[in-house]
């Protein structure tokens, strides 16, 4: 399983890599293996302004769908079209299967969310 250092992740298995004050935010490497084939991404509003925590989406696997939180507060800048191949999100969910960009609002935010290390613990890798 991969965990890249880089990267601050949350305890509903989401991850942000930011650059200046935007973020790119995708699901874990656990969290698609715990999902299984994701076929469907839902981001209803591709320009919304979302709370830390608040939903902003869902992603649907075979098995079951799940509530996409966001990690930190801010507007929606991109939604990455993976509906088109959806098993991107499980081949590559820290590159080609990222989800959204987000200008963050708060960027102190980030400083709540866990390290790899300690995302590491909370699943028990």
């Amino acid at each position: 399983m991969n965990f890249p250092a880089d990267l601050k992740y949350t305890s509903d298995h989401e991850w942000i890599r930011v650059e200046g004050d935007v973020g790119t935010i995708g699901v874990t490497d656990h969290a698609q293996g715990e999902l299984g084939d994701v076929v469907y991404i839902d981001i209803p509003d591709a320009a919304a302004t979302v709370a830390k925590g608040g939903v902003f989406g869902s992603i649907e696997a075979v098995k079951t769908v799940a509530d996409l939180y966001a990690p930190v507060s801010g507007t929606l800048l991109e939604v990455n079209d993976v509906n088109a191949a959806p098993d991107t999100v499980n081949k590559d969910p820290y590159g080609a299967g990222w989800l959204v960009k987000i200008k963050l609002s708060d960027p102190s935010e980030l400083d709540g969310l866990l390290s790899v290390d300690a995302y590491k613990q909370l699943i028990g890798a």
